[in-house]
């Protein structure tokens, strides 16, 4: 196994913690890479722009995974509007226990 450290980019928060994945030394590609990041971080693949290994060199191919070394740091960089929606807050419609037809009713 290969032990990696991933986060999201969010340079607003001022934790932002990383945490460690493993992935098979014999599937060190890209796409699994990508697969096994967005699950453990709960972050659908769509919405990531592109994997940086900190500092600064993002990765792009097979073989620039196949180069990673233990604890590596990386980050998912995400798309401008999807920041927005993994750290907005709910609207009152969409909190639970809020009833639209009740909010509707006239007297």
């Amino acid at each position: 196994e290969l032990v990696l450290k991933v986060r999201i980019q969010t340079p607003n928060l001022r934790e932002n913690d990383f945490i460690e994945i493993e992935l098979d030394r014999q599937e060190l590609t890209y796409k699994e890479l990508l697969r096994v990041s967005c699950l453990e971080l709960g972050v659908n693949p769509e919405h990531v722009q592109k994997i940086r290994k900190l500092p600064n060199t993002m990765l792009r191919k097979d073989k620039d995974v196949a180069r990673l070394q233990d604890f590596q740091e990386l980050e998912l960089v995400l798309t401008v509007s999807d920041k927005n929606l993994l750290f907005r807050v709910p609207t009152l419609s969409e909190q639970s226990g809020y009833n639209k037809k009740a909010s509707e009713l006239t007297y």
